[in-house]
């Protein structure tokens, strides 16, 4: 069957929009928060009737995705663009770890669920759901190992809220590395077929 490349392209955004987003918040304690609704959204829809209803239903909801995956294809391996590329890489491979541990897939499942009932009382972008989210990513993923090294201002590491945004930004990572999965992602299109991947970002982007 001839695999939908838009589709993978979009979950595989998905994975890098997580990324960035730990990237500025490790380096600046801060991200774009319209961004990091959009990925923190796409962990509470479980069965979504498509791959672009994860993110909203809107291409453009992952354009810092889509151009945060054309710099990594696109980059010598060298400063930012290496820890961008270490980000969406280790999210891939917890995510390979994940599926292969019906335990943790059951708890991770369970744990979500149960934010429904939070949410009736309280914003997804609240303290106390973002703090729900990195326990979450805490007690199912880091467990998994080997953790993400997350590296950037000691400083700015150390705030606990940051600290939490970063955690809920990873388990929307692996979110979008479940659904690139999912879709018929896999490393072997990474090495052999950049060049596809390229187009559909930039034909995404053009549309954005």
């Amino acid at each position: 069957m001839a695999k939908n490349y838009q589709d993978i392209t979009l979950a595989l955004a998905g994975v890098c929009q997580s990324a960035h987003l730990v990237q500025q918040l490790a380096h600046h304690g801060h991200c774009d928060n319209d961004v990091l609704q959009t990925s923190l959204n796409s962990l509470l829809d479980m069965n979504p009737g498509s791959t672009v209803a994860v993110f909203g239903g809107d291409e453009r909801n992952v354009k810092v995705g889509l151009e945060t995956l054309l710099g990594i294809l696109n980059s010598s391996v060298k400063g930012v663009g290496a820890e961008l590329s270490r980000y969406a890489f280790s999210l891939i491979a917890l995510e390979r770890k994940l599926s292969g541990n019906s335990a943790a897939l059951d708890e991770l499942g369970n744990r979500i669920s149960q934010l429904s009932r939070q949410l009736e009382h309280f914003e997804l972008m609240s303290e106390t759901i973002i703090s729900a989210l990195a326990g979450i990513y805490v007690d199912v993923i880091s467990a998994l190992g080997p953790r993400i090294q997350v590296t950037g201002s000691p400083e700015v590491l150390k705030n606990a809220q940051v600290q939490a945004k970063v955690r809920a930004a990873l388990l929307a990572g692996i979110r979008a590395a479940v659904l690139w999965q999912q879709v018929g992602g896999g490393r072997l299109q990474l090495m052999f077929s950049r060049a596809r991947l390229v187009k559909e970002a930039k034909q995404m982007l053009a549309r954005c």
